[in-house]
């Protein structure tokens, strides 16, 4: 794990503050070690909180908030009734620093995805030739593969989102799409990465071709928008960062 480094102390170079690891954070990082030790696999189930809090003789809180960290992660997934389960394994761990920045930056992502992209559908619904259809359901059929298959059909989400982009013909907000193609690809595997999304995106992409293949602007437009808000229901804004309190139990 890499430590969270701190600028140069002012006026002493080579000199950095001391990094101390939040109590919650060494739970997580045990919790990461437990799983890769026991050669635990997607779909294991992992102990109860109580258990874990018993084992590593920490507070439920602290247990929690790492459960909820490695939840946002996506590495475990957290069944309410059921219990929690491996998600997928990922020997490196995220820093704080960097979930709170992807938590920051997500929301203006969003509202950028759902300005340009709620009108590129309405233009496409317009504008498309039978070509753009074709490579619409091309994406979609593409996703429906790599779902199929068992991935989170990102690359066919990325091809349907540019076939519409293409279909609109607006050289302007296909630049604009362009530019913030880095971030828009982060919120998309945000997105596809919660429990069942990828199946759900899936139908709303099919809505979308539905309506641009009816020529119906308005309809396009709404089916977008309702898919932009799915979009939107994501665990790294469910988060809520904990609030360091010193390390104690």
């Amino acid at each position: 794990m890499t430590p969270h480094e701190d600028p140069p102390a002012e006026g002493v170079p080579g000199l950095r503050p001391a990094w101390r690891m939040r109590l919650y954070e060494q739970v997580e990082r045990q919790l990461r070690q437990y799983m890769r030790d026991a050669h635990m696999r997607p779909g294991d189930r992992v102990p109860t909180e109580r258990d874990l809090a018993a084992q590593l003789a920490v507070s439920r809180g602290s247990v929690r908030q790492a459960i909820v960290s490695l939840e946002v992660q996506g590495l475990i997934e957290v069944r309410h009734g059921d219990g929690m389960y491996v998600r997928r394994l990922d020997p490196q761990l995220e820093p704080i620093t960097q979930l709170l920045e992807r938590r920051r930056r997500l929301p203006e992502i969003l509202e950028a995805r759902a300005t340009l992209e709620v009108s590129l559908a309405a233009l496409a619904a317009e504008r498309r030739t039978d070509a753009d259809l074709r490579s619409i359901w091309d994406g979609i059929r593409q996703m429906e593969q790599e779902i199929k298959d068992g991935s989170l059909g990102a690359d066919g989400d990325t091809a349907f989102h540019l076939a519409v982009t293409v279909a609109a013909k607006n050289d302007v907000l296909a630049h604009l799409m362009s530019v913030i193609q880095a971030p828009i690809e982060e919120s998309r595997l945000e997105s596809l990465s919660e429990p069942g999304r990828p199946q759900s995106s899936l139908a709303g992409h099919k809505r979308i071709a539905a309506a641009i293949e009816q020529s119906s602007p308005r309809v396009a437009a709404n089916a977008m928008r309702r898919h932009i808000k799915q979009t939107s229901d994501v665990a790294l804004l469910r988060w809520q960062p904990p609030v360091d309190k010193g390390a104690g139990r």
